[in-house]
Formats: C-alpha cells, structure tokens, sequence
C-alpha cells in the first residue's frame, strides 16, 4: 500500500482548472494496470481528451443488498517546487512520512482502496455488499471532467448504490482529556465527515465608462469593484452550528472540560481550538465564508477600464446558498454584477446509521478506546456529484494521526506529507470496514 501511494504520486497529475495540465490518463492507466493484474476488469471514460476516470464494480455476497461506492480522485492542485523543501512529485520517505503532492488529498486513500481491493481480488473474498470502486478525474476543479461527467453520462455504472465514502474524514484528533493535568492520557476521536458545505464560485463584473486616464470620473469600474470586494470582505457572517458541528463540539468540549456556547466567542474558539490539527476546518464550519481570490481589468495606465472582473470562493452552510446569495448581492452594489461560475450543493447526512457503526466498530478494532464523532467539511468533494443520484456520501480515510501534526493546512499546502504508519493503519480499518459494510 505505501509503494502504491508513493507510485502515485510520483505521476504528475495536476489540475490547473483550466484545461491546461497533464490530466489524469497517466494515473488512470496505473490504476487500471494495478487492477487488471489481479484479473479485475475495470472500465475507462474519458469526458475530454486526457481526463480520465476509472470505475470497477466487485459483486457482494448479498446481492439483494444497496451498493456501496468506494472512490477517490486522481487530480492533485499544482505544487510549486521551489516552496518546497522536497520534490513534491519524488515521493520522498522521510521522517516516517511520505512526501508529495497528493500524500492526504488524496494518493493516500487511493493506494488505500487500491489495496484493498487488490487483496479482495487475490484472495476470491466478497464483501457482503456489491462495491463500486471509482477514480474520478477533476476533483479538484469541481469534478465537472470526472463525476460530474460519469453521473450525467453514465449513471448505470452506481445502479443499486444508497451510499458512498471518499474523503476527508476518518482522521484522528487527540483532544485533551479533563484530567490530563493529573498526568491522564489524551483521547483519540477520529471524525467522520457527514456533512459538506455548499461550493459557489462565483465571478463579479464591474461595469464603468471607460477613458482616458487624466480626465475625472465617477462611473469608474475599478472603482466600483473595489467598493463591492471590501463590502463582501468586511461583512460579518454570524456563527452558527449546524447538527453535525454541534455534536463534534459537544463531544470535544465534554472531553476537554469546555463549557462552551455558539454566542461566546471566546469559548467557542477554545473549544474549536481542542479539535488539534482538525481546528482550520472546523473553524470554516461555523459560519459561511466568502474569500475574493482572483481579480483581472484595465491593459494601460492611463486608460480606465470599462469592465473589471474578480472570483470569489463562497462556501455555504446547509440550507443557506438563497440568502447568501442575496446577501452577496445586495453588499457588491448596483454597479456589479453577480455571475455564478460552478455551483456545488451543500450536504448533511445522518450519523446515527449503520454505515457510521460500522466505521467505528473497524476503528475501535484497531484502536480500542477510541471515540468517534461527525464533523462537517468546510471544502467539498466528488459526493456532491453521486448526490444527484440519490447517493448518501460520507468521508471515511481512517488515518491514525500523531497529536502534534497539524494536519488541514497540508491539504493544498506545501511539503504536504502523511505518515507511514497512519497509512498502514488506514488500509488495515478500511479493508475491515469494507468487508462488513
């Protein structure tokens, strides 16, 4: 499993979400060749030249049974190379950990599945329900290219299937026990991921009169864009916690001895704070959150633009994208146009079902002692899409996590890295998962 991760990443597959980059086809045909050697029969689709998805389906022992979709991506969001204190496509082993892009999102949960599912093969073991193994393209660019592709193109390929797991959850936190002043042990919760928050990207275009740059003017699109992005900016969104974020801090505050509550923000953030190297996601799940992240307009100094344009990252809580849009509206002001790029859903699934009892009966296993909680993703991921079949999606990479790594920031940051150990892990609780799912 570790040398399928490291295999991986060391395939470049990078997603600039423009069109531009190598695409997926060199890691699809990897993966392919992995399950082609233990007599698997995989299937291949391509949306657009080079952008390549992966589907495998093994039969259950139970066919009367609803399908389960196991599945991953295979685009990584560029590295650059020079930030880096490795080779981000060398797959370095280096303090215990393997080095690259892609080492948490997601090569490692991929080589996972990969190796699970090579050893169902090898050794002629069913699980007890039909899986339906897949390699999506284009996570990373709102997975429109892989499966946004699939679901609209191919839905046949998840007949059957009620639920699905991929990323990001599973992992571990330690969250410090009331008594570890006394010399207790921290707790290990690992925290599976039931809800997403919605995904708006949206584009803003000013519009002004365009001239010469030495004769004043009020209608100036500059201007006007940079009024609506300080508006936008500046706004305070209200914190709130949504079922699955109440009860992940709930627990968390239990174990830690905090006394919290959502309308105190110091105690909210010592509580958000206890969540360890979970803490920036979390803190993204409180409110919705709006970051300008591109802005483009004007060619000449002393020309004024008639148009200006800038992208916005809008995530939004379960149930909210009609307010926030409004909202986005009314702040970006009559001069400025609100256009909708990629919309995602939000999604919330229920935590008291059997699938999540089987992901802590497979971690309990495994760690015993160990606590499970849900949390909500502040990102989103390929769930989103098999949602519009009717597919409940959870995230579920079991990965047994050191206390002191930090571990959002890796995701998209740079020297991003896993633990050898956690992946060792991970494979030995999904393989158990898999099997009673």
């Amino acid at each position: 499993m570790v040398d399928l991760c490291r295999e991986l990443i060391r395939i470049d597959s990078t997603n600039y979400g423009d069109g531009t980059g190598p695409g997926e086809r060199e890691a699809a045909d990897y993966v392919v060749d992995r399950l082609t050697e233990v007599d698997l029969e995989p299937q291949v689709f391509e949306s657009d030249p080079g952008r390549t998805s992966v589907v495998v389906r093994l039969p259950g022992k139970n066919p009367e049974r609803p399908g389960l979709v196991l599945h991953g991506h295979l685009d990584v969001v560029p590295a650059e190379a020079a930030d880096w204190s490795v080779d981000p496509f060398a797959a370095e082993l280096k303090d215990g950990m393997v080095w690259g892009r892609g080492a948490v999102d997601m090569k490692d949960m991929d080589a996972m599945i990969l190796a699970v599912v090579r050893y169902l093969a090898r050794t002629g073991t069913q699980p007890d329900r039909d899986l339906v193994v897949a390699f999506f393209a284009d996570e990373e660019a709102g997975g429109v290219k892989g499966a946004g592709h699939l679901v609209e193109h191919h839905p046949e390929l998840f007949a059957g299937c009620t639920e699905a797991v991929s990323e990001v959850g599973g992992f571990s936190i330690t969250v410090p026990g009331q008594a570890l002043a006394a010399g207790a042990e921290p707790q290990r919760t690992y925290l599976v991921q039931t809800a997403e928050k919605g995904i708006a990207w949206l584009t803003l275009t000013a519009r002004g009169r365009a001239g010469h740059g030495s004769v004043p003017t009020q209608d100036n699109a500059v201007v006007h864009m940079s009024r609506a992005l300080t508006a936008i900016h500046e706004h305070e969104w209200p914190a709130e916690t949504i079922e699955s974020v109440r009860v992940l801090l709930e627990g968390v505050g239990e174990q830690a001895g905090i006394d919290w509550s959502v309308d105190d923000a110091p105690s909210l953030t010592e509580v958000v704070g206890a969540t360890g190297g979970a803490h920036a996601f979390v803190k993204g799940t409180l409110r919705n959150t709006i970051n300008p992240t591109m802005v483009s307009g004007g060619y000449k100094h002393n020309v004024v633009p008639q148009t200006v344009t800038a992208g916005l990252d809008c995530r939004y809580l379960p149930g909210q994208w009609e307010q926030v849009l409004a909202t986005i509206q009314e702040l970006a002001g009559e001069h400025v146009e609100v256009g909708i790029h990629h919309l995602g859903p939000s999604l919330e699934a229920d935590f008291d079902t059997p699938l999540v009892d089987t992901m802590r009966a497979a971690l309990e296993a495994e760690d015993p002692g160990c606590r499970v909680l849900p949390y909500c993703l502040s990102g989103g991921t390929d769930n989103k899409h098999l949602g519009d079949l009717g597919i409940t999606g959870y995230g579920f990479v079991p990965l047994q996590l050191p206390a002191d790594l930090d571990f959002a920031p890796l995701f998209h940051g740079i020297d991003e890295r896993v633990p050898v150990s956690a992946l060792e892990f991970g494979a030995r609780v999904l393989h158990r998962f898999v099997m009673e799912a």
